[in-house]
């Protein structure tokens, strides 16, 4: 059976290029460079104002509220030519192609993909936000060693593990779900975390769909937690207790992934 991705609502969307420009300073500031430079960095491509089209999807849970509109304002933020489709669903995928696009984003309950109708490239959101947002962390400009922690390790966090392990750093893993770990540690050498006997990290990736799922034991001062999880996964009280330096936005950096990946 097919899983559903974690859902955006109407109000994590709210202000998306307020909530994208305060992320972009983040990033700038525990990296030194922005969300552009890191995704060029790490696809070796740029935008040349490519059209994009954005078609609505109607299936299963149906539309999100502001979702297109976001996605509109995303684009244009990175430097494409985007426009959203009258039509959903087919109609609106003819509609886009019949209109320039040369690429195609749309999004159902259980994938959301940019597919490069020029060169055939295509990608899924879920691996391409693990492994934009693990590539912010392993940048962080502050980390006191080569250790990193990840906590989730499924569709977003698997990839985001393996990006950092390719990068060399030694990835300390943590999920629940057992089945998820053992396959981390086997195909990545992921080095499980014990919840008993925590060590503090510099560097941290999350990628859950739960709240607050960042302990205090394994938080250092001025660390960087970088995730896409919504809700978020550290309280506002440790957050300001430990100086987090937090990465944190609903759609716009794992969507810019999605794009340079395909260019």
């Amino acid at each position: 059976m097919a899983i559903k991705m974690a859902l955006l609502t109407p109000n994590d969307l709210i202000n998306i290029n307020r909530q994208l420009q305060e992320a972009d300073s983040v990033v700038q500031k525990v990296t030194g460079l922005d969300i552009k430079d890191v995704c060029q960095a790490l696809y070796g491509t740029s935008p040349l104002s490519e059209k994009v089209g954005i078609v609505p999807v109607t299936s299963g849970n149906g539309i999100i509220g502001n979702f297109s509109a976001s996605l509109h304002a995303i684009t244009q933020y990175f430097g494409f030519d985007s426009f959203v489709t009258d039509m959903p669903d087919v109609s609106g995928y003819y509609e886009a192609v019949q209109n320039g696009a040369e690429i195609i984003l749309m999004a159902d309950d259980h994938t959301f993909l940019a597919h490069n109708i020029k060169n055939g490239k295509m990608a899924n959101n879920q691996p391409c936000t693990g492994v934009i947002y693990a590539e912010i962390a392993s940048r962080y400009l502050k980390a006191d060693s080569k250790d990193v922690l990840v906590m989730g390790l499924g569709k977003v966090g698997f990839p985001g593990a393996a990006q950092l392990v390719q990068k060399g750093f030694r990835v300390y893993g943590y999920d629940p779900d057992a089945r998820l770990l053992k396959r981390a540690v086997s195909d990545l050498g992921v080095i499980p975390l014990d919840p008993a006997n925590p060590k503090k990290f510099s560097t941290i990736f999350e990628a859950t769909p739960c709240a607050n799922t960042i302990p205090e034991a394994v938080l250092s001062e001025n660390c960087v937690l970088s995730t896409p999880g919504i809700p978020c996964a550290i309280s506002e009280e440790l957050r300001k207790k430990y100086d987090v330096q937090l990465v944190a936005e609903p759609l716009g950096i794992g969507t810019a992934s999605m794009l340079y990946s395909v260019l």
